[in-house]
Parts: C-alpha cells; structure tokens; sequence
C-alpha cells in the first residue's frame, strides 16, 4: 500500500473557483494542494470567448484564462496536480481522500471545487458545434452578448429557460423556444413573462432533429412536432441549451448535505458545510448564478473561512 499524504488544504477541482482558493491558501501558507479533475478548467474550457470577466478589456478565451489562473495559483507555490478523486471519507476530523483509487490522502480542510455539467441533448451535430465553439451554448447570460441583433434559438420548459429566453429577446431579434411537451414546466409568471414578449415564438410539443450549420458555425436547427412529426427548419446562429445542470458532487453524497438536485448546500454567507474543515465553492453548490466571476469569489470565501478553521483549531 502506497504511502499516506498528509496535507493542510486539499481543493478539489479547477475552474476560477478552485484556483482562486488555491491563490488564496497558498498566500495564507496553507501550501495547497489542487487535483485538477476530469476536465481541467472546468466549464470556462468549452467557452470560446469570455467578456465578462472584470480586468479583460478585450475578451480572453476560457482556455487561455484557465491557463493564466493556474499559472498565477502555481506562482504562490500551489502543488496542481492531475487526477480525479474517487472516493472521499469524512468520518473523523481528518478528512481522507483517495485519488484515482490508489493514492490516499489525509488533509485538515477540503475544498470543493467540482463543479457542475450542463446538460444537453446528446445530438451529435449538437456536440460538433459545442466543441469548435461554432453556435451551441448552456448559458445565455454567459454568450448571448456574442448573437446581439442576430435569431436565437434555446430548448427547454422550466423557469431557467424561461429566464434565458427573456435575456436573450432583449439582444436578439426572434428567440424561438423549443418545449418538448404541451406545457412548461415552469413557474406562472415565468411563463406568462415569456407569452407576452412579442420577439418569441415558443413551438410546443417539439423536439431538435438536428443543429444545422457550416464551417463557420450554427445555421439553424431542423425540429419535429412529436404530435404531428410535421419537420421545419428554423434559421438561427445560436443554439441555447437550458434544460438543466447535473453538479459534480456524487462522491460526497453520503457525508455532505445535498439538495434535491445534488448542488451542496452551505451555511448562508459562508461556504461552510454540515463537516466543519470541509468546505464548497462554484458551481457545485451554485445553481442560481454560475458565473466566472461569482465562482471566483466563492473560491475566495472557501479559501478564508478555511484558514480561519485552521487558525480556531491552534488557538
């Protein structure tokens, strides 16, 4: 059996909430040590352009920003390290964790930093153009900006569908919302909000076929009334998925306090969990706003209340 590690803060997974934790520990001498997980960057590696990030004047790609968060994290003397984390136990006041099934750590804070996947419609046209950054988007909030003046189409029923819908007809000229059954499933007044905006048109009973597109990115999308099996195309340049995310968090569903959806649910005002030294940030217990700039901030908070954990426990 391969040697116990034992280290003062452990943050699991990356993304602006993790290296901004790590920032943060490593200038407090915490010497962090940060597991990058399965996608390192996190969800901002998947965004073609990022601008609305404070500090980047002319936009930065989520790459590249990931890239100069990690670098500023290693610059303080962060251990990143790759790897995803398997298995965690948060039983005793040492918390251990386990690293690709083999390696075994014991670490006095956690940070968890893991994030949360957008779910999509499995499509294979839909994953060609999310992955050449060419139309397919889960976030209207984050890209709408880049499809101003321009047709839009966003698929899902609920209240966050219903938000991005309203966001999106404020930018674009026709937003075509796709709901696969005859009804939203949202709330009332989410509903009505988005009945009564002139510049969207919602096709109930429909399902997406297929994203159309070029070399150059989305052209538009064939859809099929699932009633009818009556087939249209629909011209846009954006293809908006809102119909859920899925939080990275399963491994701690039977030591920490989830919600029904599986986000982690911290203390208010804090990013305290039910285990004192364990601690959350981003978009693993965000379903609200998950931004750049909120994860970051988060990351921050996680950072500081466990340094004051540490620093409660010497005195």
């Amino acid at each position: 059996m391969s040697e116990i590690e034992r280290v003062k803060c452990l943050i699991i997974g990356s993304g602006p909430a993790g290296y901004t934790a790590a920032i943060y520990a490593a200038r407090a001498n915490m010497a962090p040590v940060l597991y990058e997980g399965m996608q390192p960057g996190g969800q901002l590696t998947t965004t073609n352009e990022v601008e609305n990030f404070p500090g980047y004047p002319e936009g930065v790609t989520g790459p590249e920003m990931m890239v100069q968060l990690r670098a500023q994290a290693e610059r303080f003397n962060t251990d990143v390290r790759s790897g995803w984390v398997t298995k965690v136990d948060f039983s005793g006041p040492i918390h251990k964790v386990w690293v690709d099934e083999t390696k075994e750590i014991h670490a006095e804070t956690v940070i968890i930093s893991t994030g949360a996947s957008a779910k999509y419609l499995g499509l294979e046209s839909e994953q060609h153009y999310l992955k050449i950054g060419g139309g397919v988007s889960a976030c209207a909030v984050c890209d709408g900006f880049f499809y101003r003046g321009q047709e839009t189409i966003i698929v899902g029923a609920g209240d966050s569908a219903c938000e991005e819908a309203h966001y999106l007809s404020k930018l674009c000229t026709k937003v075509t919302m796709l709901v696969r059954k005859d009804e939203f499933r949202a709330s009332k007044i989410m509903a009505d909000r988005v009945k009564k905006t002139e510049n969207i048109e919602i096709l109930f009973n429909t399902d997406t076929v297929e994203v159309l597109g070029d070399a150059h990115g989305v052209t538009g999308a064939k859809v099929r009334n699932n009633v009818t099996n009556e087939e249209q195309i629909i011209p846009a340049t954006g293809f908006f998925v809102a119909i859920g995310h899925k939080p990275n968090t399963d491994i701690f569903k039977d030591w920490l306090e989830l919600d029904e959806t599986g986000y982690i649910i911290n203390k208010p005002g804090t990013s305290k969990t039910n285990i004192p030294g364990v601690f959350v940030s981003g978009d693993a217990a965000d379903h609200v706003y998950r931004q750049a700039i909120t994860a970051a901030g988060t990351g921050c908070m996680a950072a500081l209340d466990a340094e004051r954990y540490l620093a409660s426990l010497e005195g």
